[in-house]
């Protein structure tokens, strides 16, 4: 059992039992601020170094890069930090949330979309990660396993010691990349060099923060399982906003960084310039400011690990009830877990193009979710739900919630024209010479969408008040 004195959180004293279940508030602790350098270090990764290369890799000048960048993932930032809320007042896991919009069968699509954004991250993080130490020691996939094995091992005791790693971790970013980001600054623009690209178009403005926004709202699906168990009754101010400051600094940082190198290195590697840039400070200091990226790419693979588990234990329990035990849990992390390495070890050399087209298609499925989920929470039900009734596929949210579902399909259908992925542009986008709009298009029609079907329905029974805990618990 994980012991821990009230209103403290991250002293692990064994592996975490709960998964997919209701937190009693007996066991609730931590604090609004423990959000901030948590999700910090989960937006510190190299993945955030990528999503700035796309601007200048496509003409879009630095200053405009940078603007792209910043506005795109505050933007998605406030759409995942909003869903931060739900944790502590539900007291439940993000994605499971989803039975009260979608049913507990209907909720199985987004469940799904989850497990293939957690497993597609972690994916490229340990490739990102292997290849980071093969530039100074022998074999490079066996890195891959290796990397894998410890962010099993952090899943496996669960939500406490994700927590203390991803919080210590942040400290140790911040120094190192404090000294690498004036580096860069120095090194290029102060140094006389001048940027590869100058120019703007609005497509390549839009598709710069296209890429940024929906690689923020991404994190929507991981909120609530890190929130779930705080004190009921911690303010919405602050821990909406611990999130936000955590979840925008640390990829905005690394994104305007990526923007940065990427203005002046024609086609980038990311981990060659951080290795570069790194020993300008001085020699041996590129070999510190590479390894710097493993802590946040090993500790997040972990938190995927995890919400990968959490979201596959739902899809099973939404066809046939699962009792959440620790078996469950030891069982879907290492499923999961080994997934992923596998999959890394498969994937082809050159997976810059393959990780573009994931971002893309992640923003396309993700978008009208996030919509129903968060109009649903704050404007319909304005945050009173049946707890038994969602961890129970039997419960009063059924099977299959017609409202939520056409709100979700209406959402990407209305999407389509405006859609720019490698293999298909909308004839809108087309129109725009290649703007993408897709993401805005979707969240408003899914929005207005769900507040329109469930007008009948804001003043009925389903309007219950929050069950203090599941029966039976």
């Amino acid at each position: 059992m994980v012991n821990r004195e009230p209103g403290t959180a991250g002293s692990i004293t064994g592996v975490e039992r709960r998964s997919i279940d209701y937190i009693p508030l007996a066991e609730r602790h931590g604090k609004a601020w423990h959000q901030g350098p948590f999700w910090l270090t989960g937006g510190f990764m190299l993945p955030s170094l990528l999503i700035g290369f796309i601007g200048p890799s496509i003409g879009l000048g630095l200053g405009w890069s940078l603007l792209a960048v910043l506005s795109g993932m505050a933007f998605g930032t406030l759409f995942m930090a909003l869903h931060a809320n739900q944790g502590p007042r539900l007291g439940l896991p993000q994605m499971i949330q989803s039975r009260a919009q979608f049913g507990a069968r209907g909720a199985i699509f987004p469940l799904l979309m989850a497990v293939f954004i957690y497993v597609g991250y972690n994916v490229f993080q340990l490739i990102l990660a292997g290849e980071a130490v093969a530039m100074f020691l022998p074999g490079d996939k066996i890195w891959y396993v290796v990397f894998s094995v410890v962010a099993i091992v952090i899943a496996l005791v669960g939500h406490d010691l994700l927590h203390t790693v991803q919080r210590y971790f942040s400290y140790l970013i911040i120094a190192i990349f404090a000294v690498l980001t004036v580096a860069a600054v120095i090194h290029f623009p102060l140094g006389g060099a001048h940027p590869i690209a100058t120019g703007f178009t609005f497509s390549a403005f839009l598709a710069q923060f296209a890429a940024a926004g929906g690689y923020q709202i991404s994190y929507g699906i991981y909120v609530s399982d890190y929130t779930r168990y705080l004190p009921e009754n911690v303010p919405d101010g602050k821990l909406i906003g611990w999130t936000f400051v955590g979840g925008f600094s640390g990829a905005a940082w690394l994104g305007a960084l990526g923007t940065l190198i990427a203005s002046y290195v024609p086609s980038p590697n990311a981990l060659t310039q951080l290795y570069d840039i790194g020993d300008t400070v001085f020699p041996g200091f590129g070999v510190v400011a590479v390894l710097a990226t493993l802590p946040a790419l090993v500790g997040t693979s972990g938190v995927n690990a995890y919400g990968a588990m959490l979201s596959g234990a739902t899809i099973v329990d939404g066809i046939k009830r699962v009792d959440p035990t620790l078996r469950v849990r030891i069982v879907g992390v290492l499923v999961v877990g080994v997934a992923g390495a596998v999959l890394s070890l498969g994937m082809p050399s050159n997976y810059m193009h393959s990780f573009e087209t994931f971002i893309a298609i992640m923003v396309n499925l993700l978008v009208p979710w996030s919509a129903v989920n968060l109009v649903d929470f704050y404007l319909v039900r304005r945050g009173r739900y049946a707890i038994a009734d969602i961890t129970d596929p039997n419960g009063i949210y059924g099977r299959w919630a017609w409202r939520g579902l056409a709100a979700y399909f209406g959402g990407f259908v209305a999407m389509i024209p405006f859609l720019s992925l490698s293999f298909y542009k909308g004839p809108v986008t087309e129109a725009l010479g290649g703007a993408d709009l897709s993401f805005i298009v979707g969240m408003l029609a899914a929005a207005a969408l769900y507040l329109l079907l469930t007008r009948d329905i804001r003043q009925e029974d389903l309007l219950s008040p929050r069950h203090p805990q599941p029966v039976g618990n």
